[in-house]
C-alpha cells in the first residue's frame, strides 16, 4: 500500500506499527516507520500518545523513547526520525502528579528526554502543533529541525510550578535564539505564539495546521535525497555544541540538594494541581522569620557560653 503527497507529489509507503521484541509493548507512544519509494530510505515517527494529558511526559515517556530511538538509529534504512504529538498539542512538558517524586528520579538517577535528541545518529524533526510547553519546548529546540503549525505555543513553566531544571539543554537555547531571549524564555516563562517563535529562531517554518504533516514530508523528502552517512556525521559535528556545557543536574544538586523536600519544592506543583495561585514568597517570609530566630538564638547561646568561662572578664558597670 503506498499514499501520495499531493503537493509535491512524493510517494510514500504506508505508516507501519514497528513490529519486535521491546517494541510492541508501548503504552505512552506510538512507534511506525515507512519508506520513500523514490529515494529508497525510510523515516521513523515517534508519536507521543497520550492526547487525553496533553502528551505530559514521565520516565516511562522517556524509557519507551529511548527503545524507539535506539532501534531507529540503529536500522540503516532509516535516514530522519520524526517526534510528534497526537492529539491537539505536542506537549505541555512533565506530568505534574508523575514530577512530586518522578523528578527525583530524573533529576538524581536518569538523562533527560534531550539526550536522546543528543545521541541520535539520525537527524531529528520535531512537529508541533498546539501547546509545545516546558519538557516538551525544550526537546523540540534540541531537535535538529523544528517544523510548527499556525497554532502552535511555545514556552517555558518550570519557575512557575518550582520545577527546576538544568543541563545542556538549558544554556543550549542561547545558541538556538540568543542568551537574552533564552533568559527571558526560562526565566519569566511567557509564551510565544509561532509567528514569534519563527521571528526568534526557535523554529524552522511555520504553516497552516492541516498541512503540518505535508511539510513534514516535504522536509523528510528533502533530506532523504541527501548523502545519509554525510548528515549523520553533520549532525553530530553541530550537537558536539552541547557537549561543552555542564553535566545535568549539577547546579541543582549543589544549590538544592533537597529541593524537592522542602516547602518551596513542593509548593509550585501542589498549587497547580489545587488550582490556586502559588504562595513562594508567603515562604521565604517564614523561612526568612526562622533563620532570625535560629540566629538570634545561636547568638544568644554563644553569649552565654562565653559568660560562662572561667576566664570571662566582668561586664563592665555603669
Amino acid at each position: 500500500m503506498t499514499t501520495t503527497n499531493e503537493t509535491d507529489g512524493a510517494t510514500w509507503s504506508a505508516w507501519e506499527t514497528v513490529a519486535g521484541e521491546g517494541l510492541e509493548d508501548f503504552g505512552e507512544i506510538v512507534y511506525e516507520k515507512r519508506r520513500h519509494l523514490g529515494h529508497g530510505g525510510g523515516v521513523a515517527r515517534i508519536t507521543l500518545n497520550k492526547p487525553q494529558k496533553m502528551n505530559t511526559l514521565t520516565m516511562v515517556t522517556v524509557d519507551e523513547m529511548f527503545r524507539a530511538f535506539y532501534d531507529a538509529n540503529h536500522d540503516p534504512m532509516v535516514g530522519v526520525i520524526v517526534v510528534a504529538g497526537r492529539g491537539k498539542h505536542f506537549g505541555a512538558g512533565g506530568d505534574v502528579d508523575w514530577e512530586r517524586w518522578g523528578l527525583r528520579e530524573a533529576v538524581y538517577n536518569r538523562y533527560p528526554h534531550n539526550r536522546l535528541i543528543r545521541l541520535s545518529r539520525k537527524p531529528v524533526i520535531a512537529q508541533v502543533q498546539g501547546y509545545c510547553i516546558a519538557g516538551h519546548n525544550h526537546m523540540a529546540y534540541c531537535c535538529d529541525f523544528t517544523i510548527a503549525a499556525d497554532n502552535a505555543v511555545f514556552g517555558q513553566a518550570g519557575a512557575r510550578v518550582s520545577s527546576p531544571a538544568d543541563g545542556f539543554f538549558v544554556p543550549y537555547l542561547t545558541k538556538v535564539v540568543g542568551a537574552k531571549k533564552a533568559r527571558e524564555m526560562w526565566m519569566l516563562c511567557r509564551k510565544y505564539s509561532a509567528q514569534q517563535a519563527l521571528e526568534m529562531g526557535l523554529v524552522n517554518t511555520v504553516v497552516p495546521l492541516e498541512q503540518l504533516e505535508s511539510e513534514v514530508d516535504r522536509w523528510c523528502d528533502e533530506l532523504l535525497a541527501l548523502s545519509p552517512g554525510c548528515l549523520e556525521i553533520l549532525k553530530a559535528s553541530f550537537d558536539q555544541e552541547m557537549d561543552g556545557y555542564r553535566d545535568p543536574c549539577v547546579t541543582s544538586a549543589a544549590m538544592y540538594p533537597d529541593w524537592f523536600d522542602n516547602p518551596e519544592g513542593n509548593e509550585g506543583g501542589a498549587a497547580f494541581l489545587a488550582k490556586r495561585k502559588p504562595e513562594f514568597w508567603a515562604i521565604r517570609r517564614r523561612e526568612a522569620a526562622n533563620r532570625d530566630a535560629l540566629r538570634a538564638e545561636h547568638e544568644a547561646g554563644q553569649k552565654a557560653a562565653a559568660d560562662a568561662r572561667p576566664d570571662a572578664k566582668p561586664h563592665a558597670k555603669g
